[in-house]
């Protein structure tokens, strides 16, 4: 044109240039879409639309969906989203999203498909980067003394040590406001959790580096999976999503640190926290379930890691209360309150066949509550009456979940009786209840009897000891069973009763005045009892017990804040190696016990040799002031005009005797 008419349009072709754009970062191919025709496919984008929805907001006329000469779609799509972060958010929770049995979608980068086709033919070597080995995130497992970790936030100081029992711990870790809330462990201890206003942070291995951060503000509570591959943050300030919503629950894949899904807090006037959060995971990660209360009701199970609604439909529960998974196997159990002539009815359905394993129904119900024995052989209900028109009364029903048809057994308090609280034995199959009657309170055990090798019908529920609960506020099992500590905690006097319920023995008794909280270690052996500056500030501190009662050691701690034993992973050895190992465990402690004494031995060198090292120290600062002294002798002859010294050795010392009568009597022996 120029070249014709002499004319140059640089100036207006600069002002009016079109940029185009290096990268389509914000444009996913979405594949394995079912292949429709003209007349489904409304129906088809309408559904895709939805779905990647959640992921970020999508353009208007975002959607391309080629199709074949014969108006068939070819099974996949194109999407453009407002943002490269909505787009990397779809890849993330969508990638492997089942829509169907035969359709699983594959959502890619269109800039990575574009890399792929102009690709050289020409092969170029891969430049490898030298491997660098991450540390062992369970190392502390190691230690020759097989000794357990604790964490302990002071002030704002935070520290990690090795537990030494009677002595003096070894430090691991110390940092300043290493921590802006509280601290955690994962379930299995591979990570220390420490909480910012910008989200939280996973450190570990033997340098205490860190691993991952998940940035999500403010967050008070974190609660990871079962197996510690998935975590849970929640925070009272909700953050708003791409679409405008307002969410306060994070689920986060631990080992990536990507967000898979994100929820906002169901609405009820309940706080926050693990009971109430209405979030549960079952026991093998695989699942995560939602529960949905009130009226319209429902359980959602989300499958992870790609957080997909199971079979895309929610249980569906009418006025559901609350809801547990059994902690051994992926069943559910729920119950709902009695209703016009609808009864109160648990119920328990097997996930995911959705087959309803047993239910039960009851009536004149106030309220129920679901326990599961922590191996998953028993579910207890607790299920409050009216007795009368005034009175109420409260009865256990305990589900042996192992046995055919799922018998249940049920115990009845006293209509005076009020329950408050239940405590099942972790691995065991004993349940302590504490009541009150008339201002006095009482703890009782039971065990649920095994079944009966003479007749197919169960034994029942046994009572086997009553005690005197007048200090009692807790009852805190040791994580192996059988030890357990009675407590009187809050306020209380801190009373504190060590037994073993093999035998109903009371092994020994303490106090710890205040006492707010008390911590197992993960092997049953040692137990710490603490004063949280969070609730007293007076005396804080802790003290470490033996499982018999012995006192270990005690500090007080200012600014004493939380207490925290790393969990141990479950055992790698064979229940007959376990076996092996208790009938052999004779033998194994003589060895324990010669450690032990060499420790003590030790232990005692260390102190006499500090002992040597004070008196060395002292003699030596005694030799260095006389020497002061003898050289300031003329100076203080000069000011006193006389020697002092001498003057005391010319003082000649007199003792002097003095009797004193302080009574005097006769008496006339015949």
């Amino acid at each position: 044109m120029e070249e014709d008419y002499g004319l140059d349009f640089s100036d207006i072709e600069a002002q009016y240039a079109v940029q185009v754009p290096n990268t389509f970062d914000n444009i996913v191919v979405v594949d394995n879409v079912p292949v429709v025709d003209e007349a489904k496919e409304e129906k088809l984008l309408k559904v895709i639309r939805k779905i990647f929805s959640s992921a970020g907001t999508i353009k208007p006329d975002g959607i391309t969906m080629p199709k074949n000469p014969n108006g068939k779609s070819k099974g996949f799509l194109f999407m453009e989203f407002e943002s490269a972060a909505d787009a990397q958010k779809a890849i993330a929770t969508l990638d492997g999203y089942k829509m169907d049995k035969a359709h699983v979608l594959v959502v890619s980068k269109f800039d990575d498909i574009e890399t792929f086709a102009e690709m050289s033919d020409e092969f170029e070597e891969v430049q490898v980067e030298p491997y660098v080995e991450k540390e062992h995130l369970k190392s502390w497992l190691s230690d020759p003394k097989a000794r357990d970790q604790f964490a302990i936030m002071k002030g704002d100081e935070v520290g990690i040590y090795f537990n030494n029992k009677s002595e003096s711990p070894d430090r691991c870790q110390s940092k300043s406001n290493w921590s802006d809330l509280f601290i955690s462990w994962s379930s299995y201890g591979s990570y220390f959790v420490t909480i910012h206003k910008q989200g939280i942070a996973l450190w570990g291995g033997p340098s205490w580096q860190k691993i991952n951060r998940f940035p999500h503000p403010n967050v008070t509570m974190v609660d990871f999976s079962p197996k510690e591959n998935y975590v849970m943050t929640w925070s009272p300030d909700a953050f708003k999503t791409p679409d405008g919503q307002l969410h306060n629950i994070c689920i986060w894949d631990v080992k990536t640190a990507t967000l898979l899904r994100s929820f906002p807090t169901p609405a009820t006037k309940e706080k926050a926290g693990k009971e109430n959060i209405f979030f549960k995971w079952s026991f093998d990660d695989k699942y995560v379930a939602k529960m949905t209360p009130g009226a319209q009701g429902a359980i959602s199970v989300y499958e992870l890691p790609s957080m997909g609604l199971l079979d895309k439909k929610s249980f569906k529960v009418e006025n559901l209360m609350d809801f547990y998974w059994s902690p051994t196997e992926n069943v559910l159990s729920y119950w709902t309150p009695e209703i016009g002539n609808i009864p109160a009815r648990v119920t328990i359905v097997s996930v995911p066949s959705r087959n309803i394993v047993r239910t039960k129904n009851f009536f004149n119900v106030i309220a129920c509550k679901l326990y599961w024995q922590s191996n998953g052989e028993y579910l207890l209900v607790k299920v409050d009456r009216n007795k009368t028109k005034t009175t109420t009364i409260t009865s256990f029903e305990v589900f042996r979940m192992k046995e055919k048809d799922i018998p249940v057994d049920v115990v009845e308090l006293k209509v005076s009786e009020e329950l408050i609280e239940l405590y099942w034995e972790p691995k065991g199959n004993k349940f302590a209840i504490l009541t009150a009657e008339n201002n006095n309170q009482t703890l009782n055990f039971y065990e649920v009897q095994p079944k009966s090798a003479a007749t197919t019908s169960a034994v029942g529920v046994k009572q086997l000891k009553q005690v005197d609960a007048k200090n009692i506020s807790s009852v805190c099992w040791s994580p192996k069973g059988r030890f357990c500590v009675l407590a009187g905690l809050k306020g209380m006097a801190g009373t504190l009763e060590f037994w073993d319920t093999e035998d109903f023995t009371k092994l020994g008794a303490g106090e710890h005045y205040m006492c707010t909280d008390i911590e197992w270690d993960p092997t049953g052996r040692y137990v710490v009892t603490s004063v949280s500056y969070w609730r007293v500030q007076n005396d804080t501190g802790l003290i470490m017990w033996t499982l018999a009662g012995q006192e270990l050691t005690k500090q007080y701690i200012t600014g004493f804040k939380q207490f925290a034993w790393r969990p141990r992973p479950p055992t790698l050895l064979s229940a007959e190696d376990q076996k092996k190992l208790k009938k052999n465990l004779k033998e194994y402690s003589k060895q324990f016990d010669e450690e032990d004494a060499l420790e003590s031995n030790k232990a005692s060198a260390d102190v006499q040799e500090k002992r040597r090292a004070q008196w060395e120290e002292y003699k030596a600062l005694l030799a260095k002031f006389r020497a002061i002294k003898e050289s300031e002798r003329e100076e203080r002859i000069a000011i006193y005009g006389f020697d002092p010294e001498a003057v005391n050795e010319d003082v000649e010392e007199v003792e002097e005797t003095i009797e004193v009568v302080l009574e005097e009597s006769e008496e006339i022996i015949e």
